[in-house]
């Protein structure tokens, strides 16, 4: 088999109405309940805002823009490497989806180094009031799927490395691949909420 006929063969069981793996649903399914608690948090988030007269809460600053949007480039950029590994496993360009999972693994990972130094550098916690405990808990729940992230990529990278994942067999890839987006997504919702609409709605 070419490895045009390998890269077409996904579509084509999609044409042929052959059901997808379990793995992926499997996957669809986590990222799916995720997402849920992620717009619980966002919601009550708004809910808090919209009855507060002064925002952030207890004469809190509202959160630095510049390096964490810096480091958010990052982490979205990241889905990029992520998508073309896939397409280099699938055309059998084993060293090509290493090194391009590698720099995906180490953009997240930057972005998770600058989010500890932010939490070390707050000035306020959890039982400050309800502002406090909302910013903290939802950025650092994202946090906690970035280090999901990195340990499924360190995971798939072995198996790369060791032949594991192939044009035939990169499953696991497309399945990690999805909850990498996932993470990637809910941070620029996260992002967007937190750090962006306090500086264009502040009362």
């Amino acid at each position: 088999m070419t490895a045009a006929a390998v890269a077409a063969a996904p579509a084509a069981r999609r044409r042929t109405g052959e059901p997808r793996p379990a793995a992926w649903w499997g996957m669809v399914m986590l990222v799916t309940t995720e997402a849920m608690i992620f717009v619980g948090l966002i919601s009550a988030y708004f809910f808090v805002r919209a009855s507060a007269p002064h925002w952030p809460l207890g004469g809190i600053e509202p959160p630095d823009l510049l390096r964490p949007a810096i480091f958010s480039v990052l982490l979205i950029g990241s889905s990029v490497p992520v998508v073309l590994a896939e397409h280099a496993v699938q055309r059998d360009q084993r060293g090509r989806a290493q090194l391009l999972l590698a720099l995906a693994w180490l953009m997240a990972a930057a972005f998770l180094a600058n989010h500890i130094k932010d939490q070390i550098d707050l000035g306020f916690g959890v039982r400050d009031n309800v502002y406090a405990s909302l910013f903290v808990m939802i950025t650092n729940l994202h946090a906690l799927h970035v280090v999901g992230a990195l340990v499924m990529s360190a995971v798939v990278q072995v198996k790369v490395a060791t032949g594991r994942i192939t044009s035939r067999h990169h499953m696991t890839l497309r399945v990690v691949g999805i909850y990498w987006h996932f993470v990637d997504g809910v941070w620029v919702v996260v992002f967007a909420s937190l750090f962006l609409s306090p500086h264009l709605g502040t009362r």
